[in-house]
């Protein structure tokens, strides 16, 4: 797999309302194990919209993860200025990602229009990817049901990962067991 599209939720889809919440590092722990997974495997691009969340993070454990591996994230948001209402904290990291990333270019010219533009932001990212990774639980899919839906139905032979609840919670318990002052 060479071309990886990452999603999954928005932070008050998980009840994060602040970006220094000490549960970001177990859910970006979880994402960058399986991203080294990939990358051993060949993984060279890694695709996302840019929502505020698990994509977001995405990015920055890319921008990381590219002082070892030679990895390359996109940013292709459904339209410009998707980051117009969100707090301001947020957009400024967004407006930082989208200047140091690999590629950035919104799928829709102009501001939001319709929420045709977030279908067709999914087909298109399922499209141009071979597969994707998304932080999902089954019983709770929030706004990942769209882009699952997308996945599900637009090829043949595109793989789904997910990042479940059991693997955060491995994700924690492994922070846990390196940490030196858990064994005091």
């Amino acid at each position: 797999m060479r071309i990886l599209t990452v999603t999954g939720y928005k932070p008050m889809e998980l009840n994060i309302f602040k970006e220094d919440d000490p549960r970001i590092a177990f859910i970006k722990a979880a994402i960058e194990k399986r991203l080294i997974d990939f990358l051993e495997e060949g993984l060279e691009w890694v695709l996302i919209s840019g929502q505020m969340g698990v994509e977001l993070w995405t990015a920055e454990i890319v921008l990381d993860l590219k002082e070892t591996y030679d990895v390359n994230i996109a940013i292709f948001p459904p339209f410009e200025n998707q980051e117009s209402r969100w707090p301001e904290e947020l957009q400024e990291k967004y407006q930082e990602l989208t200047t140091v990333c690999d590629f950035y270019k919104p799928i829709y010219h102009g501001d939001y229009k319709g929420a045709y533009q977030f279908k067709a932001k999914n087909m298109w990212l399922v499209d141009k990817s071979d597969g994707c990774l998304m932080l999902m639980d089954d019983e709770f899919p929030g706004s990942n049901r769209f882009f699952h839906e997308a996945a599900k139905n637009a090829k043949e032979d595109y793989p789904i990962f997910t990042i479940t609840p059991a693997d955060l919670d491995d994700a924690v318990e492994e922070m846990r067991m390196a940490d030196p002052d858990y064994w005091d």
